[in-house]
């Protein structure tokens, strides 16, 4: 009788329940096969070919979900604002202190004194916490150096944290955050520095994947931003956006028209512009960790971008002055608190919905064959948990591209 090769991989994860995130999504007596840092086979543990594997890992019945993504952050910076909080507690408005000099402007300085081995020290805890909460892929944005140097400063540190660390870095140029001192006053002036400046050089040292800005009435005008992303689509980048945070300054619909990959934070975001996102295929990422350190009471639409059938991540926008916040848990467990939604869509929030908000759905966000193998193993008896609780950490494994 002839035996039937078996399929060579180099590692097998089995006795494990699956959250694979697409239909069917959950997969008892589980089995996960990869070879070259990919899966090559992710199901039912009876339905599978026989593997020739020289690594087996028997998970003992735990839990797998694809890698958590954190699609949103702006954890490369210098300093801290504590006394910020101290004056918002005291109840002074996010507005004031930064028309006040404060914000954004008082990082730039921090960041822009750094050196790169002073802003990677500061940056690689905050990784590291995220990390260890079962991240796999987070997004960086510039944006706290306001200058080409210093911007291209910001870049080139987030890139190098991907040499430190195992895990996947994506990088944003966030130029246009805010005008730093020495445009005060002229901020088109400092605009046409980002598109005609910043921009190409940064897109021609290949440091960042994407452009995005900060759309409201203490950050750019629609009309600046459009001229952002025109330049960036004029070098080949992707875009996004802060929208309707603040107030309503129809970011999300602009977003839309230049095909954004996501529209961030959306507190505002009014019918129109909900339809330009469905229209467009634009993610909506909710950032509950600065609604709730600000102390909003305007929500996101979640149910009627839920009704447009629009995919929501979830990100901490870990940043100093709005979101202090590196637990990717925390923020799922905000977004149900605070915004209602549903254990599926936080669990979709920092997975699916959170590798389609970064362009990247194609390589990770699911357990799926041709995917990489970016895995978190969890000591869950059912994934509600992962939302449900606060300030616990149940991560048994994390595996990056196989290891």
């Amino acid at each position: 009788m002839d035996l039937v090769p078996k399929m060579k991989c180099d590692r097998i994860w089995n006795h494990a329940r699956l959250l694979t995130m697409i239909n069917p999504s959950s997969v008892e007596n589980g089995l996960i096969a990869c070879r070259d840092g990919r899966i090559i086979y992710a199901g039912s543990a009876s339905e599978a070919p026989a593997f020739d594997a020289p690594d087996i890992i028997n998970c003992e019945g735990r839990w797998i979900t694809p890698g958590l993504i954190d699609c949103h952050t702006h954890m490369v910076y210098a300093g801290n604002r504590a006394e910020e909080f101290e004056q918002r507690l005291a109840g002074v408005s996010y507005e004031a202190i930064a028309r006040g000099g404060g914000g954004i402007i008082s990082t730039m300085t921090a960041t822009r004194a750094a050196s790169d081995a002073e802003l990677t020290a500061a940056s690689l805890p905050r990784l590291d916490a995220l990390m260890s909460e079962g991240v796999t892929t987070v997004e960086i944005k510039s944006g706290y150096g306001l200058s080409l140097d210093a911007e291209m400063k910001m870049l080139r540190v987030a890139r190098g944290l991907a040499d430190k660390r195992a895990v996947e870095i994506t990088t944003t140029f966030l130029g246009a955050h805010a005008v730093p001192p020495e445009y005060f006053g002229c901020a088109d002036d400092y605009i046409e520095l980002v598109c005609s400046v910043m921009i190409p050089e940064i897109a021609n040292a290949g440091l960042a994947d994407s452009v995005d800005g900060f759309c409201e009435h203490i950050g750019f005008t629609p009309e600046q931003i459009e001229r952002v992303f025109a330049a960036a689509k004029n070098y080949g980048l992707q875009v996004k956006l802060h929208a309707e945070q603040l107030s309503n300054s129809h970011g999300a619909a602009l977003a839309a028209r230049y095909k954004a990959l996501s529209a961030d934070h959306l507190e505002y975001l009014d019918d129109s512009g909900i339809s330009a996102m469905a229209e467009a295929g634009t993610v909506a990422v909710v950032l509950p960790g600065a609604y709730y350190f600000t102390r909003e009471t305007q929500p996101p639409p979640i149910t009627k971008l839920r009704a447009k059938g629009i995919p929501m991540a979830i990100a901490t926008d870990c940043n100093p002055g709005t979101s202090p916040l590196t637990s990717i848990l925390l923020a799922m467990n905000m977004a149900a608190t605070l915004f209602r939604m549903t254990i599926d869509e936080c669990l979709a929030g920092v997975t699916r919905c959170a590798a389609q908000a970064l362009g990247m759905q194609n390589k990770i966000g699911s357990l799926a064959v041709g995917k990489y193998c970016d895995l978190s193993i969890w000591n869950i008896e059912r994934p509600a948990e992962l939302v449900y609780q606060m300030g616990h950490n149940p991560l048994h494994a994390r595996i990056w591209k196989g290891l």
